[in-house]
Formats: C-alpha cells, structure tokens, sequence
C-alpha cells in the first residue's frame, strides 16, 4: 500500500515569492506585489494575465528596476513543478509490493511510502487507486451529538425523521451557516429559491452546484414550482428523468436512458459513461454507433438518438454520482438537522473544530448573533479547552426559556485554546489543576498553582487580553504590566514545591498568607479602543464590545442602519441608506464580463456582519481607509436581484467615523474630583481643537449641587478623547451631554 505523489506548480503569487526572497527584495514589497495578483483557485490567472490587467502592477515594473528584474524572472519560471507532496485521499492497494510495479519516494512528512507516479500514471501502470476521504463534519456530528447527550438527549443519527419541518424551513431560509456543503453564498441562494422540502431536493442540490449542472438550477427551480412546464427528451426516458424534472443530473441517470433507449447491458452503460467523462474522441464515435443502432432498434429515430446521445455526452462530462450525492446528502440533512434542533450545541462543535482558524470563527460569531445565541468570554474559571454549553445567565426578572425554543436557555462559553498564541497544552493543565484542586482564587493562586514549564508571559498575555482573567483582576492593563512577576512567581512556588521548602509567604500551616503576598503593580485600566485592538489580537475578533459603540450618539445623530436591519429587516431595496462598520477586510477582484476592477469591504457592526462593494471610481478612496479595524461610514446602495433573495451593497460614498466624529456639533462634560488632573486635562483638549464641539468641566460641590466651567474654544469631541480624559486620575466621568 502507498499514497500517491503529486507535483506542485510555481503559480503567479508563489513564484514572485519565491524569486522575491532568492533576489532579496524586501518582503513588504513582494507581499504587497503578489496581493496585486488575483487569487481565485476557480480560475487562476497566470503572471501575465494579472500583468495586463492591473495597471499598479505594471507601474511597478516600470519605476523600480528589482520589481522588473522579479517580475521578468518569475514570468520565466511560471509553470514549473516546485516540490513534490502527497495526494490528499489517494491510496494504491498493490497485490505484491509495490517497489516491483512502480518506483516510490519517502515523503519527510508522511511514515507511508509515496508512489513517484502521480495519479494519471499510476492506473496505467496497473495499480487500482482508492478515494479515502475523512470529513470533519463527521467530528462535528460526533461533538454535537455528546454535547446534547448532556442535557440527557439521547440522538441516534441513523433513525432520524428525514421530513422534519424545521430542518427543511432552515434550509428553505438558507440559513446554513456551517451545514455541510450548503453554506456558501451561492449556495444559499439556491435553497432560498429552491425551497427543498424532501430529501431528494437536497441530494439535487449537492449534484447540480458545480461547474457545468449550475447552469440547470434556474429551470430545475422553476420547474419545480411548476412556473416551466417539465419537458422529457423521449417519453421513453421519462421515468428516469421524472425526479429531477426532465434534467439529467446523475451519472445513473446516464446508463439508465443507455438501457432502456438502446439495450445497453449494465457493463457496456458503465463504459459508455467513462467514455463521455474522459471525451477520448475514437471511444465516442464507437459509443455513438452503438447507441444510435440499439435505438433504431427501439424504433427510436435516428435524428432523435443523435440528439439525445450529443445531450448525454454534454452532460456526462460533468454529471455526479448520485450515491456519492446522496451520501454527501445525508451528511448535509444531519448538520442541518441539529442547527434547527439543537443549535447551541451544534454551533459549540462547530467552532470547535475550526478553533484554529479565527476567520471562520469570527463568522460563526456574527451567525450566533443573528442566532440569539450568546458567546461568553472566555475564563480560566469556566472555560474548557474546547467550545462548551452552558446555562445562560439569567437576569433577575428574566422569564424562562419557551417550551419548545431550541435555544432552551443555553450559551456557548469560549474555549480557552482558541485564543490565539496560548497552546492546547497548556490550558489542558490549566483546566486539569482547576479540576481537581477547584477554582482559581486571584492571580496569585493562578501563579502558584500552575507549571511554569508548560505556560509563559506571552500566553498570560494573550489570556489577559482576550479577558480570560477578568474574573479575577478586572483590569487587563494590570495583569499584562505584572505577567513577568506572575512568572517568576510562579516559578518561585515550582521550585519550593520540589524542594519540600516553605515560601517566605506562606501562613503557619503552609497555606499562603495573603497579607504577605507583594502587591501587584498600580496601572490605569486600557481605555476601551486599547482594550478592543487587544482583544481583537488574542480572539481574531470583538468579544466583549464593538468599536462602533464608542460611536451611538453619533451614528443615532446621521441615522445609520444597522446591518441586521438592512439585511433581514425591513425591505431596503432600491434605496441608498446609511450603514457603519468596523473594517475586518479588504480585497480587490475583477469582473467576470467586463474584467473590470472592484473591491469587496468585510465589515461589522454589533448587529452582525455585511460585505460592501466598492466600485472602479471609488478604489483610491478605499484603499486609503482600507486599514483592520478602522471605523467608516458609507452611503450603501441596496439591491436584490429578482432571482436571488440576498442583499447586494454597494458603495456610493466612504467617510473616516472619526472624521465625521470631529465636525459633530456635541458637549462633553468632565466631572473631576478635585484639581489634580486638570494639567492633563489641558494638555489632552490642546491636541483636539478645531472641531465644532464644546467641554464643560463640572466640580461637584461638598455641601450639595456643582460647578460648570465652560472651556474656551471649540474641539473635535472624539470616543478617542472621551476615553483619554475618562482614565485620568480624579475624573470622575467623561461624558457627551
């Protein structure tokens, strides 16, 4: 038994790489050269077509000589094979040892023997080559399902209803966010117009969304509702053809009409079918005799086999396997099936099994907000390693959960190895410690409790930044400033421990005396965009706020919509509103018709998350504002194309939120305690004169009532001003009146 080998190219982005790092140009400008290249895996675009059709990416080869020196060798070497790897399913199953049939390579990566013929050659040289395809998604049923098995639900994959009413709403909605093969955009858009409601609706869908099928889903959804009338190519394949509405979608479907229109034996039906996919033209002139004889035979006119066979080939180049759809099929029933059932605890298995890829987490987070699902922080008192369920909390005066709400109640509390940088390991010991010896008390207890080995400044870091900590020191800024002391006492208990010795902190009986502990260092709290840039480091997103908060009477004043609103709330189409969003991407591509240059905004507000077209007259603008994390305001064209259900935005007009924030006319209060910041005071409002706004600083009176002094001139009152004053010493609040 061996995998297979399989050679990888030099394609346009990494080719200019790679002759980028042997030419030692500086890595910012052969990174910023190979983002100027398209980069669509459907339809890769080779060096010279990106070249021709990217102007910035000529004028760098025009200005700077190494560019073109890059460029010119890069265009020379395009194509090549760059390093041997190994087919990611492929297997070949020998019937002697295989170094007697085929040549084989060692991969470093890999303990299995690597065939040196690739796929194509390895069958010609009389091996049988197998498919083994392992799916995440079978792990995240398997989560699920044992996440539910909490609650005392038992859930049996093989006995579930395949007509469940919730399950096929869900899908009729598109709402498929992690559903196995249904969630693309694309994809969604299909179930909206489609509205499957049977199981074979959905093993359809899996078989016609690929290349070639897709241009049969808009007469296949019409069909269906009965808007087109279902036309049979011969009434003598009708019931073939009568589940899928007169088209043919299946390879069997093939050797079904092969049969029964020209007397095709089961064996000859399946040469017919790989001679269509593999289009070898001497095949198909011998296949196309024998097919339109064994029609004549069935008193089929000639004219009319030929049409039917010309019809069969062009579909058999791209058609799919129903039991290969089928099963697929199932698998997308069964995700489908427990996010409208049991949505916390599939969505909690779901972004555990994507832990390590935090844009398909922050993805998830924005569906659980569309969800009404909460997404707690995480904390090494409650956490686990990976994502869990727990019981949301409840406000005093919160009513129960309703009977029959799939939600009942629940939440999903953060996994501590999601936060990027800290190590599955080591939250292992963190939990496995909280576990057996209870709940960490303060950070001390934290220190003293834990390996030093196994965790170090930098992961305490990320832990305080993504909030883990927060229930026990409230101030990340504090714990950050005193992780190096936290280490080195940490590693003070480990060697005392190992030593049989007492700390010179420790109470008569060995426990730790408090009163004893040295104090950890005084440090202001981070104002609120600090603290939000750093959790957004540590999680890859915003957890516990938004940056557009800091903005409400703002974006309350211009009247901004949210993306929730616009996108599911009441029908915008055709008009041009406000929206706001933070700026989580940007990218560039091209028009498929026209070849045109556009750019695609990723945004969010604390609604959700929307994408922004921005097109060719907007594009400088864009790429000035186009910075992670920045906030903007745009002028949001709505449109909803006829066949489609979803929202389309694009751009008119984009404006800084900040700049916006300096002209607002606005009053900003200051309450100080005493005089002792007003020096700082001074020093932070001279940095933001020249806007519309006015401060007032007010003096609460000992015997009752205050003084407001109002501040000469006008200053531009932003959330980065309001929070710089907020943190000062004896500030009491800083606030727009």
């Amino acid at each position: 038994m061996a995998q297979i080998i399989t050679f990888g190219k030099l394609q346009a982005r990494a080719v200019l790489r790679d002759v980028g790092r042997v030419m030692q140009q500086p890595y910012p400008v052969t990174d910023r050269l190979c983002k100027l290249v398209p980069n669509n895996p459907a339809d890769p675009k080779t060096l010279a077509e990106a070249i021709a059709g990217e102007a910035r990416l000529r004028e760098a080869r025009r200005e700077d000589p190494l560019t073109a020196q890059v460029i010119d060798r890069a265009l020379q070497l395009e194509g090549l094979y760059r390093h041997a790897s190994t087919h990611a399913a492929g297997v070949v199953i020998g019937d002697r040892p295989l170094d007697e049939l085929v040549p084989l390579y060692r991969d470093p990566r890999s303990p299995m023997p690597v065939t040196q013929f690739n796929m194509k050659w390895v069958e010609q040289a009389g091996l049988v080559k197998f498919d083994f395809l392992g799916l995440k998604t079978l792990t995240v049923l398997d989560y699920a399902i044992h996440y539910i098995a909490e609650r005392g639900i038992r859930i049996d994959l093989s006995s579930l209803p395949l007509d469940d009413p919730k399950t096929f709403a869900l899908l009729a909605d598109g709402d498929t966010a992690g559903v196995f093969q249904l969630e693309s955009t694309g994809m969604r858009a299909m179930l909206k117009g489609l509205k499957p409601d049977k199981f074979e609706d959905i093993i359809a869908i899996v078989a016609l969304y690929r290349p070639g099928p897709m241009e049969n889903i808009p007469t296949y959804i019409s069909r269906k509702h009965g808007k087109e009338a279902v036309i049979y190519p011969h009434a003598m394949i009708a019931h073939i053809l009568e589940e899928t509405y007169g088209i043919a979608i299946y390879q069997e479907q093939v050797m079904q009409i092969a049969q029964v229109m020209a007397g095709y034996s089961l064996g000859e039906a399946d040469l017919l079918r790989r001679a269509m996919g593999k289009k070898i033209a001497a095949e198909m002139d011998k296949q196309r005799d024998r097919f339109i004889s064994g029609a004549r035979e069935k008193a089929v006119p000639d004219e009319k086999a030929h049409e039917i066979f010309d019809l069969l080939a062009k579909f058999a180049g791209y058609g799919f396997n129903k039991s290969h759809a089928a099963a697929y099929a199932l698998v997308a029933y069964h995700t489908a099936y427990l996010k409208a059932n049991f949505p916390v605890e599939f969505m909690a298995a779901t972004m555990t099994l994507d832990m390590n890829n935090t844009d398909k987490l922050g993805m998830f987070k924005k569906e659980l907000v569309k969800m009404g699902i909460d997404l707690l922080r995480p904390d090494v008192n409650a956490s686990a390693v990976h994502f869990r369920v727990e019981k949301a909390p409840m406000e005093k005066d919160t009513p129960p959960p309703a009977a029959g709400d799939p939600k009942a109640g629940l939440c999903i509390r953060y996994a501590l190895a999601a936060i990027k940088g800290v190590g599955e390991k080591a939250m292992e010991q963190i939990i496995a410690e909280r576990t057996a010896h209870g709940p960490y008390a303060d950070l001390y207890d934290f220190a003293e409790r834990l390996d030093p080995s196994l965790i170090n400044r930098r992961q305490i870091d990320h832990l305080a930044a993504a909030g883990a900590f927060d229930g026990l020191e409230s101030n990340r800024a504090r714990i950050v400033e005193a992780s190096d002391f936290l280490m080195r006492h940490a590693q003070a208990t480990m060697a005392m421990k190992k030593s049989n010795q007492t700390s010179l902190f420790a109470a008569a009986d060995g426990s730790p005396d408090l009163d004893q502990r040295p104090k950890l260092p005084t440090v202001k709290p981070w104002d609120s965009a600090t603290l939000l840039a750093k959790e957004l480091s540590a999680v890859g997103f915003y957890l516990s706020a938004h940056p557009l908060d800091s903005y409400a009477t703002i974006l309350h004043h211009y009247r901004v919509k949210s993306a929730a609103e616009v996108t599911s709330g009441p029908d915008y189409a055709g008009m041009t509103v406000k929206m706001a969003g933070a700026i989580e991407s940007y990218g560039e591509r091209r028009s498929r018709v026209k070849n045109r240059p556009f750019g695609v905004f990723v945004l969010s507000d604390a609604s959700g998350g929307f994408e922004v077209m921005v097109f060719e007259d907007g594009l400088d603008n864009a790429r000035i504002l186009a910075e992670k994390g920045a906030p903007v305001v745009l002028d949001v064209e709505v449109r909803r194309r006829p066949d489609d259900d979803a929202v389309r935005l694009s751009a008119k007009s984009i404006i800084s939120l900040e700049t916006i924030a300096e002209q607002v006319e606005s009053v900003l209060d200051i309450v100080i305690s005493d005089a002792r910041p007003l020096p700082e005071i001074k020093s932070q409002t001279d940095h933001f004169k020249g806007g519309r706004g006015r401060i007032s600083l007010i003096v609460p009176l000992s015997g009752g009532g205050d003084v407001t002094i109002d501040l000469a001139g006008y200053y531009r009152v932003t959330p980065a001003l309001i929070d710089a004053l907020g943190g000062l010493d004896g500030v009491l609040e800083a606030v727009n009146a």
